[in-house]
């Protein structure tokens, strides 16, 4: 069984409704909110500059799919970043990798 993480921005005011609903419905064990995150980008042919807060959500390779659609379907956003990066099999606190597993079991 293989994990993944998962990197979203989200508006503060929205980043721990987005987490708690994700979490909720087991589609990841665990979100980290990061606060502070300043992300320049290219929107509709201007420069922008906005204060983010960066959502780093733990779950299961094969729940990538339905927590991006969830995301997709509850996030303010238009476009949100979602974008998934795996974890290594077996790297890490092997206690800590089988939570992740049994938490992420939607």
């Amino acid at each position: 069984m293989s994990l993944s993480v998962v990197l979203c921005t989200a508006p503060p005011e929205r980043a721990a409704d987005l987490a708690r609903a994700v979490v909720a419905a087991r589609l990841a064990a665990c979100v980290n909110i990061v606060p502070g995150v300043r992300s320049i980008y290219r929107w509709d042919g201007e420069i922008c500059d906005d204060g983010e807060s960066l959502l780093v959500i733990k779950t299961r390779s094969e729940a990538v799919g339905p927590l991006t659609q969830a995301l997709l379907e509850i996030h303010p956003y238009d476009t949100p970043e979602v974008i998934a990066l795996p974890i290594q099999d077996g790297v890490g606190n092997p206690a800590y990798l089988k939570w992740l597993l049994d938490e992420s079991s939607g």
